[in-house]
């Protein structure tokens, strides 16, 4: 052989072991997304084959909103919550909008004692709006104690009130690492806990639990949605402030088709 060519291939094996865990770790990222588009066709296509009539969660969000629009004709009734969010007000005007367009009746329920007992820098009653990234330590203000879990056991009463079976909630893996409540093994509890406590075993099914939110606004995207009917920004003001973690987290989703105005 060659005195270059085996140079040339020591060089390579070399640069290929020291580098290995770097290669390793790529091949691990492109196999959890890959994993997570499949999951998330899979769910849609089996939703598709065994038609749901669906509540959904509605808050007036881009992710809420997406799953809206994408599943539609399954969805009957869509609720909003109410809980003393500095936000609430400008969602749920969005959530309504949406909702009259596509037919579907709207509800709004006052969850006002949150606002009163509970302590979030979310609410109203709490402090100032903390600025940065979702994964910033200081983010974990704006937790709302169980939120989740409260507005799902009124969603899944709902439900069942209306003949329904099934409860969607828009969740997705971004929101895992400061809400408990967004977590896969807490929605997963709460769907078996909906299902032993209702007579008609109703579902809470959350399709994008394992994927990120910019994958949910390529999917948004992909139905040809309007994000300028969607509201985000945890300060609650006309423009969205741009800087605290939901503003942030809404460039990095609609990088490249974001028509969001913003403050900063």
């Amino acid at each position: 052989m060659d005195n270059n060519l085996k140079m040339f291939c020591k060089d390579t094996y070399n640069h290929f072991a020291e580098n290995q865990i770097h290669v390793i770790l790529i091949i691990f990222i492109v196999f959890v997304v890959t994993l997570n588009s499949i999951f998330v066709q899979i769910l849609t296509r089996y939703l598709k084959q065994n038609p749901m009539n669906a509540l959904i969660v509605y808050s007036g969000g881009m992710d809420s909103s997406t799953l809206l629009y994408h599943y539609q004709k399954d969805i009957h009734l869509a609720v909003s919550f109410h809980y003393g969010a500095k936000h609430n007000d400008r969602e749920i005007a969005y959530a309504k909008q949406n909702c009259k367009e596509l037919g579907i009746r709207h509800i709004v329920i006052n969850l006002g004692f949150m606002n009163v007992y509970f302590k979030s820098d979310l609410l109203q009653s709490g402090g100032g709006i903390p600025e940065g990234h979702y994964e910033a330590e200081n983010m974990k203000k704006t937790v709302v104690p169980f939120r989740n879990g409260i507005m799902l056991s009124v969603a899944v009463g709902l439900a069942e009130s209306n003949d329904l079976d099934t409860v969607l909630i828009g969740n997705h893996a971004g929101d895992h690492t400061i809400y408990p409540d967004c977590r896969k093994s807490f929605i997963d509890a709460f769907d078996v806990a909906a299902r032993e406590g209702t007579d008609k075993s109703i579902r809470v099914v959350s399709p994008y639990c394992d994927i990120s939110k910019r994958e949910i606004a390529l999917i948004g995207k992909g139905l040809n949605m309007d994000f300028l009917k969607t509201y985000s920004c945890y300060k609650g003001g006309e423009k969205h402030c741009g800087k605290c973690g939901t503003c942030v987290e809404r460039k990095e989703a609609l990088d490249g088709f974001d028509r969001t105005e913003y403050e900063k």
